[in-house]
């Protein structure tokens, strides 16, 4: 069983822009986020990232996941470790 998901993507039907409003602006970056990350595009533009790039990517993600999630829902929601307990 598959333990990632992406279906947010494959059932959206509203507005995808930015600068509207702020549940726009949530579902567009959902939106973006789940298009970036298929495994088929991830193939192509990992190897053409440049290595700041990839650097930059992984500190946004990093300190995003440090400052908005607890270590539960670290553990639990980004890295799909269901059994780590505080």
């Amino acid at each position: 069983m598959n333990k990632h998901r992406h279906n947010f993507v494959e059932t959206y039907d509203g507005l995808v822009g930015f600068g509207y409003d702020r549940k726009t602006d949530e579902n567009t970056v959902a939106y973006y986020l789940q298009k970036f990350s298929d495994d088929k595009l991830m193939e192509i533009i990992k190897e053409k990232l440049l290595d700041e790039e990839l650097s930059e990517i992984f500190s946004l993600i990093t300190r995003l996941l440090k400052n908005h999630l607890s270590e539960q829902e670290y553990h639990n929601l980004f890295l799909k470790d269901i059994t780590h307990k505080d």
